[in-house]
């Protein structure tokens, strides 16, 4: 199949191995531009341009798709499908409907449920016992479109947003593949009504830790924020990441620090701090953190 490949980060770059593996033509690869990081703000290429140099695909990175130039280039390609995974950019209705079986986008969810930009970190931080990924045609309203496949995958207690990111990026790799190959037969089915919800994109501001909230939903809280952006509290004006914890029985007033394991109490249970990491410092463990005196037995966060 002639393709094109539009992705940005990590994420989208199982599929684009595994489109390639599979024998498809990739005519080009779409992606963001690259971003100024660091102190010297170099110009990083994003993940997926990396991957598409390292297998010789031809990479272009548009601002956007508003000119007609741009639109013109993709129409050009003649391409019979567009594989859209993380792109992160809004894509008119005059590029969606060029290729033959139109563009298809792999979404980290069970659509309807989570639809918009964080699904990962919305489905840990809600506490779902499930996930999956959702092969969708797209159209113009947000994560509306038919869905051609689904795969679903547990969330385990001890799924973070990175581990979450990762088996879901291998699930949604395996899943274009095998709706490519059955590309003509595939059954378009309507998303249904009930079900719908919206994972809005995080906020560094809800990040901060409630301490009043039950221990079972700060941990979900932290696990589905961990490592990016990272769940947080301050002490003494220190922002201090919490990037694992374990939920203990324990019962104190909401915040204290009960014991220097270091464990904190929650509205109900308590919360044994794993690993954390000060800011502008390296992650540490909960037990070394403790002994660098910031928190204290007693003390209220």
């Amino acid at each position: 199949m002639r393709v094109v490949f539009m992705g940005t980060p990590a994420f989208s770059v199982p599929a684009l191995h595994a489109i390639h593996a599979a024998g498809h033509e990739i005519l080009r690869v779409y992606t963001r531009p690259p971003a100024a990081s660091g102190r010297g703000l170099k110009q990083t290429p994003s993940p997926v341009q990396s991957a598409a140099d390292a297998l010789g695909l031809e990479v272009q990175a548009p601002q956007n798709f508003k000119s007609p130039e741009t639109v013109e280039a993709f129409a050009a390609l003649e391409c019979e499908l567009a594989v859209v995974v993380a792109y992160g950019l809004i894509l008119p209705q005059s590029v969606l409907a060029v290729p033959r079986l139109g563009c298809w986008n792999i979404h980290a969810s069970l659509l309807p449920r989570w639809r918009g930009a964080a699904p990962v970190q919305r489905a840990i931080m809600a506490g779902d016992k499930k996930t999956g990924v959702a092969i969708m045609q797209m159209e113009a309203g947000l994560d509306t479109g038919p869905l051609l496949e689904t795969r679903e995958t547990p969330i385990t207690a001890d799924d973070t947003s990175e581990s979450l990111h990762a088996r879901l990026a291998d699930l949604g790799a395996a899943a274009i593949t095998e709706a490519m190959a059955a590309a003509d037969e595939l059954t378009r089915v309507p998303q249904p009504d009930d079900g719908v919800c919206y994972a809005d994109k995080i906020d560094k501001a809800e990040a901060r830790i409630d301490w009043t909230r039950p221990a079972r939903e700060i941990d979900c809280h932290i696990r589905g924020l961990s490592p990016f952006p990272g769940a947080w509290f301050e002490v003494d004006g220190t922002r201090v990441k919490v990037l694992a914890a374990t939920p203990v029985d324990v019962d104190g007033p909401a915040g204290q620090v009960m014991t220097d394991a270091p464990v904190i109490a929650c509205g109900t249970g308590g919360v044994r701090l794993e690993r954390v990491q000060r800011a502008g410092k390296a992650a540490m463990d909960g037990a070394d953190f403790m002994n660098g005196g910031l928190i204290v037995p007693g003390q209220r966060l």
